[in-house]
């Protein structure tokens, strides 16, 4: 019944809201990882070892720490449109300024407050989202947003080596880094509303159907009274998300920001050759988070979707890395399985987040999940630099590490089942199983 209600109800909010929340998240995720592409020129001119260059790489994500929580308190309790679009704008500043830097302090100092202007954005979206989509459709929702690291990447990648093989490092910044100012922030204040009922574009139908579905999910869900923020830093699962979503982070930004070096090591190829290789992956991932969000909303159970995902980027990277530049093409594909697992958890670990705790502190609770997890961005390629120093410049060391944490966080997610799973009706779910096996046959399939 809720499925048809649904179909009924008109799809705005997924043509609409979704996508620019993909394109501003697009440009703050090009401004934080395209230092990958620079990190040769870097090393030339400013002297620095990997080591370094994973220090500066990762920095980003100390500064990070700083407006998670409050981020997420302000876009529940003021407005997530405001808090956004401000930030948009200083972290255009801070992405620009990095290609005039003289130095390695000047570098690490401007690192650092990019992620500062940066944090708060990833919750403050996420509470945007929670505010129009149910939560029988909010993996969904999550996984298309969250399409836009791959995106990103697949961009990225490409035009990165492309400015790259006409200009310099710092031109590179400098170009992304106008990107806030002549695309993200114009199109977030336009088209972004903070919730059904300050949009004058939903229909009166589809305002009604999620206001009566959000108020069903908080009428299902335990009521406490008085909770607050102290709630927040003394819940258990909150915890365990944290660890989770820290290992994993570790695991994908080792990945992300040494990818470059990797394929360059297995192809041999010219940068703008590199760029559109490293593309490759994130157009694999991008099918990997819709189908693992898909299959994670009709099961609910979320804690396994993400220990699936992790299983297979965790097996897939150590494969590709032993593989190396002896058979090139099944390392580039065994890398492309590695990203997909890495970024496919996104949906499903997100929906079982939001169902963790009271609806009044979930922006509180996920930007602390944000803000601590993301720790793992500066370990991964730091780490990932240090093994690298370490080995005599072989990744394979690297990967391993990597892979175990990986691993680690789905396993982990597993203890997660209780809190974070969605519990779906029997009934619900064979009649699911029904409409699915009736659309193959009329299919042919």
């Amino acid at each position: 019944m809720a499925e048809a209600v649904r179909e009924t109800v008109g799809r705005k909010r997924w043509t609409r809201l979704i996508p620019v929340a993909i394109i501003v998240y697009i440009i703050s995720f090009m401004d934080r990882t395209n230092i990958g592409f620079a990190l040769n020129g870097l090393q030339k001119d400013l002297g620095i070892d990997a080591a370094q260059q994973g220090l500066a790489a990762g920095i980003f994500f100390i500064g990070y720490l700083t407006l998670q929580i409050p981020g997420g308190h302000l876009a529940e309790r003021w407005s997530a449109k405001k808090f956004v679009g401000i930030m948009v704008l200083v972290w255009g500043l801070l992405a620009v300024a990095t290609g005039f830097v003289q130095n390695f302090a000047e570098l690490l100092a401007v690192r650092f407050l990019l992620g500062v202007a940066e944090a708060g954005i990833w919750p403050a979206i996420l509470v945007l989202i929670s505010h129009w989509f149910p939560a029988a459709e909010r993996a969904r929702a999550y996984a298309f947003w969250m399409m836009n690291i791959a995106i990103s990447s697949i961009i990225t990648a490409p035009l990165s080596g492309w400015i790259i093989s006409f200009s310099d490092w710092r031109w590179l910044f400098i170009i992304e880094g106008l990107f806030p100012f002549v695309i993200a922030a114009p199109i977030w204040w336009i088209f972004i509303s903070d919730r059904p009922r300050d949009a004058k574009w939903v229909t009166p139908e589809e305002r009604a159907y999620i206001e009566q579905a959000l108020a069903a999910d908080e009428a299902s869900t335990p009521h406490r009274e008085h909770v607050g923020i102290r709630h927040v830093f003394s819940n258990g699962a909150v915890w365990r998300l944290t660890l989770v979503y820290f290992l994993i982070q570790i695991g994908f930004y080792g990945l992300n920001i040494w990818l470059p070096k990797v394929v360059k090591t297995i192809t041999s190829g010219s940068s703008l050759e590199v760029g559109f290789v490293t593309a490759i992956p994130y157009v694999l991932a991008m099918f990997a988070l819709w189908y693992n969000a898909k299959a994670a909303d009709r099961s609910g159970r979320y804690s396994t979707h993400v220990l699936l995902s992790m299983a297979v980027g965790a097996v897939a990277l150590v494969i590709s890395v032993a593989t190396g530049s002896s058979i090139p093409f099944l390392a580039v594909v065994f890398i492309s399985i590695a990203v997909a697992g890495a970024l496919a958890y996104d949906g499903p670990f997100w929906a079982a987040a939001s169902r963790a705790m009271p609806v009044v502190v979930a922006g509180s609770a996920m930007g602390l999940i944000n803000a601590v997890g993301n720790l793992g961005g500066f370990v991964g390629p730091y780490v990932g630099g240090f093994l690298q120093d370490a080995s005599g410049g072989s990744f394979l060391a690297a990967s391993v590490f990597l892979a175990i944490c990986l691993l680690a966080a789905g396993l982990v997610m597993l203890t997660l089942r209780r809190s974070g799973d969605r519990p779906v009706a029997k009934a619900s779910a064979d009649a699911e199983g029904r409409r699915g096996r009736s659309s193959r046959l009329r299919h042919g399939h």
